[in-house]
């Protein structure tokens, strides 16, 4: 196949980028459980923020860690579907650091949006209770 025959042009229009955008964002929500769970628990989050009004400052915070979880978990699975590409679904030892490394990212970033997440809440439903 000569480099003429391949599609090597940049896309043209913005929205066309968007659309691809889109669907990977859509992709990555259809094919990881991981990922419906992160959004689940951050939407959870987010409502909780409208039901004890956060401040601005609050919110910028809770956005922040909601939406870094989310980020990076798109990440590890890209990180998991070229190892997986190059290797064939084929077990590598350097193909697993990489995985594991992905994910150790997630858990990190995870931990961090608990931690947010109770330096915002637990004073207001503490307030809310007593």
């Amino acid at each position: 196949m000569d480099l003429k025959d391949k599609n090597t042009h940049k896309n043209k229009y913005f929205i066309t980028s968007v659309e691809f955008a889109l669907t990977g964002i859509q992709t990555v929500f259809k094919e990881e459980r991981n990922m419906r769970k992160h959004v689940f628990f951050g939407v959870l989050a987010l409502l909780a923020g409208f039901i004890f009004q956060l401040s601005r400052f609050e919110w910028l915070w809770l956005l922040l860690a909601v939406f870094l979880v989310w980020i990076v978990e798109i990440i590890n699975t890209v990180f998991e579907n070229v190892v997986d590409m190059f290797t064939d679904f084929h077990f590598h030892p350097i193909g697993k650091k990489i995985k594991d490394m992905a994910a150790g990212a997630v858990l990190l970033t995870s931990f961090f949006a608990v931690i947010i997440g109770l330096i915002l809440f637990v004073p207001k439903i503490w307030q809310l209770l007593f």
